[in-house]
């Protein structure tokens, strides 16, 4: 079964387009603007992220509370009216208020199950929109909308420890790796050193998303607790927690922006969502965004850990006026499911990467 609790990693650069409702089982990595981008409704994991994105879907928040729990009062200084009489004419409620039910609401779904009934689907064929210019408009290569990384590809040298193994079959040490992640990036950002420890306590409880940089180049070691996770988990040969960021980093490509987030999607719950690019940008025309999931059970082979995503025919890129880190978003595009993409994750592929366009 697929695990049953969304978190990843980002780092920001990228070229594809994501769902909105896709199913998350891990915690990636991504080095993002300051922009959450979360494919899918169904979420069984995290994710950390270095990089830009391409259409993914994003959400728009939680379900609000029924208000037919709550009972209804007559307005003051007005007479309430008798709901037999005839001349009353009957209220107009609008559809969120009192006209279906809380199931309808706040609808709930499997998790696990949900996951189960997703292909896929490699193969989707690229999607084409209608003001493309075919004459003007660059092709996108196939084989290159996504790109599946390893952690044994990312350190060779160390490729004994079998860290890809390591990561996939040890639940506790993806747990360590990612918290210990987050605490030496919440304390060594300055918009985070004022805040009391009530405040850090809340914003690293491992059910919270957080972002940051994920650049490590200061003569000082930056991430102390995750290169002390390394080395008890892998041993004296592991990497240092800065080398470890700063190699995943490296797969944004030429010009990064630096941004990291760890986002935590909602659980056994659907939520609105739209398709979206994180910028609709990919400078010097390799800047990736980079996904490091995180599934929640160990051995797990499947889909729901990374972003639901389109593979495009030809480039799509933002205009000149768009802010650099706003997202693109497709309000109301609705894209048939034979175009949806669900990377699967699963030892050798714990790393996708994507260009933004």
């Amino acid at each position: 079964g697929a695990p049953s609790n969304p978190q990843k990693h980002r780092f920001t650069r990228a070229n594809k387009a994501h769902h909105p409702s896709s199913s998350r089982l891990s915690y990636p990595w991504r080095i993002l603007q300051h922009y959450l981008c979360i494919m899918h409704s169904v979420s069984i994991a995290t994710i950390l992220i270095f990089a830009y994105g391409a259409i993914i879907p994003s959400t728009s928040g939680f379900a609000a509370r029924d208000a037919s729990s709550r009972t209804r009062r007559p307005p003051p200084n007005r007479t309430r009216r008798n709901p037999s009489s005839s001349s009353s004419p009957k209220p107009k409620r609008a559809p969120h208020q009192f006209d279906h039910t809380k199931e309808e609401a706040r609808p709930f779904l499997d998790n696990n199950l949900a996951v189960k009934e997703q292909l896929v689907n490699d193969d989707a064929p690229e999607y084409t929109f209608e003001d493309d210019d075919t004459e003007q408009a660059t092709i996108i290569p196939d084989g290159t909308h996504l790109v599946y990384f390893s952690l044994d590809e990312l350190f060779p040298n160390i490729a004994d420890l079998g860290f890809s193994h390591k990561f996939c079959t040890d639940g506790k040490f993806r747990d360590d790796l990612r918290n210990s992640m987050r605490e030496d990036i919440f304390d060594s950002t300055p918009a985070y050193e004022n805040l009391p420890a009530k405040a850090r306590k809340i914003l690293l409880l491992p059910d919270s998303s957080l972002q940051g940089s994920w650049t490590c180049r200061d003569e000082t070691l930056r991430m102390k607790k995750l290169t002390e996770v390394l080395k008890h988990h892998l041993g004296e040969q592991s990497p240092t927690g800065d080398e470890f960021m700063e190699a995943i980093g490296s797969l944004c490509g030429s010009e990064p922006s630096y941004h990291w987030i760890d986002i935590v999607g909602v659980m056994n719950r659907r939520i609105p969502h739209s398709w979206h690019q994180d910028t609709g940008r990919s400078r010097g025309g390799d800047t990736k965004t980079v996904l490091l999931g995180f599934p929640k059970e160990d051995n797990y082979s499947g889909v729901g850990v990374f972003s639901h995503a389109v593979k495009l025919k030809y480039e799509k890129v933002s205009s000149k006026e768009h802010a650099l880190d706003d997202p693109v978003v497709y309000s109301g595009l609705k894209i048939d499911d034979e175009y949806i993409v669900r990377p699967q994750f699963e030892q050798g592929k714990e790393i996708v990467m994507f260009r933004d366009v």
